[in-house]
């Protein structure tokens, strides 16, 4: 399993290029990726196609070579097998059948960002990657991501990154956020901001929005994840709200009824929406 760059190809380890000339065969996300990073290094190897939409049944032919004592390597088209790329379907079938597999780490774009974040309380943190495309979904694994006080690293295209950064500037104003864009490449972008200023930022210049992003939610801090502690009676009024009204709207009059503050109200909605409305 070979990680290969996310777009500066000088990141392409020493090791990679060792064993991807050793090889007999590289099996891959796309051919025509696999085959510009191999011409690149002088190297003519077959090329098996191995991606999302026939990852069981390609998995079989590399099998066959293996079993016929070929040496094979795989590659995502840009950084690492198996993170948010393909690659896992292949490991559990040679791992079946006893064939050994080999990791060569290198290029990470998750690793990269959280490595130039500087979130400081990133003692564990949890990899989202993309979150899913339709609404409904979409908007409750973000509640989910929120209610998580760990570190959260997040992949987001293009054509989403508004809606993502207004979807967060709006459930969670001061997460602080680093947004990386482009990691590596020529118009390599790295700002950490607030959830509100987010939108803004992007809104300043068109090109912000284009191009491959992730995102680190910074952990929050001992002092947010201790805000939690809600007379029952508010808990009570919430929990009831949140039965037959919208997040928002509940949270909105929950504050008004209570007088509790309400952002402590909206973290606790997103727990309780997160986890199932619990009893004390």
């Amino acid at each position: 399993m070979v990680a290969t760059p996310i777009g500066n190809l000088a990141d392409l380890t020493l090791r990679a290029i060792h064993v991807l000339g050793l090889v007999d065969a590289v099996a891959c996300e796309d051919t025509r990726v696999a085959a510009q990073l191999l011409n690149h290094l002088g190297l003519h190897k077959p090329l098996l196609a191995l991606h999302a939409h026939n990852e069981q049944a390609a998995a079989q032919a590399v099998l066959a070579r293996l079993q016929q004592g070929q040496r094979v390597a795989y590659v995502s088209d840009a950084g690492t097998p198996a993170v948010s790329d393909p690659g896992a379907v292949l490991v559990a079938a040679a791992v079946a059948a006893g064939s050994p597999v080999v990791p060569l780490p290198g290029p990470s774009s998750a690793l990269a960002a959280l490595s130039v974040a500087g979130d400081t309380r990133a003692a564990a943190f949890c990899f989202v990657g993309f979150l899913p495309s339709k609404g409904g979904e979409r908007r409750s694994m973000l509640g989910t991501v929120l209610a998580d006080r760990r570190t959260q690293l997040l992949f987001e295209a293009p054509h989403r990154i508004s809606e993502l950064c207004a979807a967060l500037a709006e459930a969670a104003p001061q997460r602080l956020v680093t947004l990386c864009r482009e990691l590596t490449k020529q118009f390599e972008t790295i700002v950490t901001r607030t959830a509100a200023e987010l939108p803004a930022w992007l809104a300043q210049e068109a090109h912000r929005e284009r191009g491959e992003f992730v995102l680190v939610l910074h952990a929050l801090p001992a002092a947010v994840a201790q805000e939690g502690a809600l007379p029952e009676a508010t808990l009570h009024t919430l929990r009831v709200l949140l039965r037959d009204l919208p997040l928002k709207q509940a949270v909105a009059l929950a504050a008004e009824l209570t007088g509790a503050a309400r952002n402590t109200l909206y973290q606790r909605a997103l727990d309780e929406r997160a986890g199932g409305a619990e009893g004390p």
